[in-house]
């Protein structure tokens, strides 16, 4: 590798590391905000909700990824042609494998990672994650109830404590099942404790009561010295997730288990689940090439044209969404796997082709003006607004 050719990759790869870090930043905050709930209704610990909190940032990555190499090639091509740098490469004689070679070694490497974590790291993520949230759930009887206060564990189930005493003894227990139509449950006791055994916990009960009303209206009530409550009854799973296609290693897809209640009931969804983890590590290369054709080539300042990085963005979008359709209809529909495979391969061809041939790969002009036009009289409303305020607005602070 030349001097050039470092250059431009140690340029590429730092804006492709920063837009990924702080693109990931964003969404992993929103990703995060929607599992407050584990703490707020779980009554889990700080590192507890940190702990998922950093579980939820592989299924993000491989998503950002490609967008951030699009916007890494863009920027940096669109810098050094600014810079004049294309053209004296250009004039200098330096074949397009100058600026191509360093630009697709970084899309090979984000696409190598962007393989791993989707079929690696990003299952053993989810299945961690949901293992943990279960684990929550199975031990948000003992843990989370608030003494005296009503805590909704689901549908139709509410649990009180009255107390808690020493040595983890509950006093004044109080348990509202309505789930079954055919049958409401009513249990109380005036104490008891949470035994742990092996797949769960129970609750054992003493010197207390249920009370059954059937369907029918008529009551039967039990007294009872001694009553154990399975507590994964009272949440979903047992302690035990449930286990969709994504959550799924690579070769756990290719070889499913048939005993397997989802696979039985979706078997697509495996086999759709297996051709997107093999077409997903394509779009980092897909953007790459993309920045390639658009801003590959010195152009001229003179020519009105949007920044090549709203253009790669623009086209990367489109492509897309394009996948994201084909992956969700191909989990209905077989004959849409093909077209997992047909997007980005498509796209990949179509931008070689640009790229060799030296034409320049745009939006279409009509939509280029029109967002100008709109970009242009959005700016006139906004400056007229701040023009106006301002000018209600006297030297010393008063409105005139």
């Amino acid at each position: 590798m030349n001097v050039i050719e470092a250059y431009i990759l140690r340029r590429t790869t730092a804006i492709f590391a920063a837009s990924l870090a702080w693109v990931l930043l964003i969404v992993w905050t929103t990703q995060v905000l929607n599992r407050l709930d584990l703490v707020t209704s779980s009554g889990q610990t700080a590192a507890t909700f940190f702990f998922v909190a950093l579980l939820a940032l592989p299924p993000v990555i491989p998503i950002i990824m490609p967008f951030a190499v699009g916007i890494g090639v863009a920027q940096t091509l669109a810098t050094m042609n600014s810079d004049s740098e294309l053209v004296v490469l250009s004039a200098a004689g330096s074949p397009k494998t100058t600026v191509i070679r360093p630009i697709l070694i970084v899309a090979v490497a984000a696409s190598l990672l962007a393989f791993f974590i989707n079929n690696i790291v990003e299952p053993y993520s989810r299945q961690t994650m949901r293992q943990t949230i279960a684990d929550s759930n199975a031990n948000l009887i003992t843990t989370v109830l608030q003494e005296g206060a009503f805590q909704k564990v689901g549908d139709g189930l509410f649990v009180q404590v009255s107390e808690r005493l020493p040595g983890g003894q509950l006093g004044g227990i109080f348990v509202a099942d309505s789930r079954d139509d055919a049958m409401r449950l009513v249990y109380y006791a005036r104490r008891g404790a949470s035994v742990e055994r092996e797949g769960g916990s129970i609750l054992v009960m003493r010197d207390g009561q249920v009370h059954r009303q059937a369907k029918n209206g008529d009551v039967s009530v039990i007294r009872f010295e001694s009553y154990a409550i399975d507590l994964s009854e009272f949440t979903s799973g047992g302690g035990k997730p449930t286990l969709y296609p994504k959550d799924r290693g690579f070769f756990y897809l290719l070889n499913p288990d048939p005993d397997d209640p989802f696979y039985k009931s979706n078997p697509q969804a495996f086999r759709a689940e297996l051709h997107q983890r093999m077409t997903e590590w394509l779009y980092p290369i897909v953007f790459a090439l993309i920045g390639i054709a658009v801003a590959g080539d010195a152009r001229s300042f003179r020519e009105a044209r949007l920044h090549p990085m709203v253009t790669t963005i623009s086209i990367g979008l489109l492509v897309r969404w394009a996948g994201f359709i084909a992956a969700n209809e191909a989990e209905k529909t077989s004959a849409f796997s093909a077209m997992l495979y047909i997007v980005p391969i498509a796209m990949m061809l179509l931008s070689a082709w640009f790229i060799a041939t030296s034409r320049v790969m745009e939006l279409p002009t009509s939509w280029t003006e029109k967002l100008q036009a709109r970009i242009k009289r959005n700016n006139e409303i906004l400056r007229s607004f701040w023009q106006r305020l301002i000018g209600h607005i006297r030297p010393d602070g008063g409105r005139a």
